[in-house]
């Protein structure tokens, strides 16, 4: 059995679901290059931590401040997740998101190991503090652009799916 099918019906169907779609994903964007609250956070927090690397602390001490700087952040994720508007399945988040924060993670730690090398071969005074802040100012350049680049492929990955959606008509 077929049923009848309205052509105009069905745009006004599609166009009445693309709109709040589109919505979502100005929201998104907004989200991604809107408020640096969380990135600075972030940063003041490895810049916290890296600097205390230059205290030569007991083992101890160096433990307890890793596990407070991981349990931070943990939280500092968890309230920055909580206070989104946005809830949308983990489907959504495309390979990008995840070459985002896997180079994120690869090019931090390169900033922090190369500048630790250059501060312990210079043997320069307050190096911790040099490393700090060259790994923190890294990390406040680069996570904008590449959140905005992860976040730039939902918008087509939208229009593509809608696409195919009047391809099959």
């Amino acid at each position: 059995m077929s049923t009848p099918v309205d052509a105009e019906q069905a745009w006004r169907d599609l166009q009445r679901i693309r709109v709040p779609q589109e919505r979502v994903y100005d929201e998104i964007e907004r989200c991604a290059s809107g408020s640096p609250g969380a990135t600075y956070a972030t940063a003041s927090l490895m810049w916290l931590y890296i600097a205390s690397w230059g205290l030569r602390l007991p083992d101890w001490a160096s433990w307890l401040t890793l596990g407070v700087y991981i349990a931070v952040l943990g939280s500092l994720a968890v309230v920055h997740n909580r206070r989104s508007r946005i809830r949308l399945h983990r489907s959504r988040h495309t390979w990008r998101s995840f070459v985002t924060f896997v180079a994120g993670m690869v090019v931090t730690c390169a900033v922090i190991l190369l500048s630790g090398w250059l501060v312990r071969s210079l043997d320069m005074p307050y190096g911790s503090l040099i490393q700090a802040t060259v790994s923190a100012g890294s990390f406040i350049l680069l996570v904008g652009p590449a959140n905005r680049w992860a976040i730039g492929s939902l918008r087509g990955r939208g229009a593509d799916a809608a696409s195919e959606g009047a391809d099959r008509r």
